[in-house]
């Protein structure tokens, strides 16, 4: 059975563990503290970071995309999807941590990085505003929604004060599906004399 390491918040580990939710993968568990990484997970991804899922077969997946390519078996997107993903994981992520965490860039404000922010907003309001329906989650809701989500509640009062209906909209839906609330469940820090916390579905 496969095995993920986690934390709740982490925007990457969400994207994994709402691939592995919708695919229904059964898998084990293991919530861990950023700031006290369990030896397993270091001894299969000294890397360090969040989310980690090791296979049944032994091989390990380190990065959020190739955890969900896996669980969805999706060897492709459309290119328009790939394009905002990859400027969602680069240029808006660098924003965002800039946004949200001025103090650790030694940035006075992080009002410049909002601004930023908002141009991938708009295209991302663009996009969702040509898409017919509502429909099942994709590919591409599911790698980018945790990321606007984090930044809708950095400053909510001037995330509701903009112009981006179809975003808002994608957002709340996504938000109050039943799925996103069982992928963000609480669950105590895996330790390894405890009982496996095994995922079914």
């Amino acid at each position: 059975m496969p095995i993920l390491y986690s934390f709740r918040r982490c925007p990457y580990a969400m994207r994994a563990r709402l691939a592995l939710y919708t695919a229904q993968i059964p898998h084990e568990h293991r919530e861990i503290k950023l700031k006290n990484k369990p030896a397993d997970m270091l001894s299969i991804s000294p890397k360090g970071t969040v989310p980690v899922l090791l296979l049944s077969d032994g091989r390990v997946l380190e990065q959020s995309l190739d955890i969900m390519r896996w669980a969805l078996n999706l060897k492709d997107i459309t290119p328009e999807a790939e394009a905002l993903i990859q400027e969602n994981d680069t240029t808006f992520k660098r924003s965002l941590d800039r946004y949200k965490y001025p103090g650790r860039y030694e940035e006075e404000s992080g009002v410049n990085y909002r601004e930023e922010c908002a141009h991938f907003l708009l295209r991302l309001e663009n996009y969702l505003q040509t898409r017919e329906g509502s429909g099942p989650l994709t590919f591409l809701d599911m790698a980018i929604f945790p990321f606007i989500r984090q930044l809708s509640m950095i400053d909510a009062g001037w995330f509701n004060g903009q112009d981006y209906p179809h975003l808002k909209g994608w957002l709340e839906a996504i938000s109050s599906t039943t799925l996103f609330e069982r992928v963000m469940q609480k669950y105590d820090i895996w330790e390894a004399i405890n009982p496996p916390l095994i995922i079914k579905f």
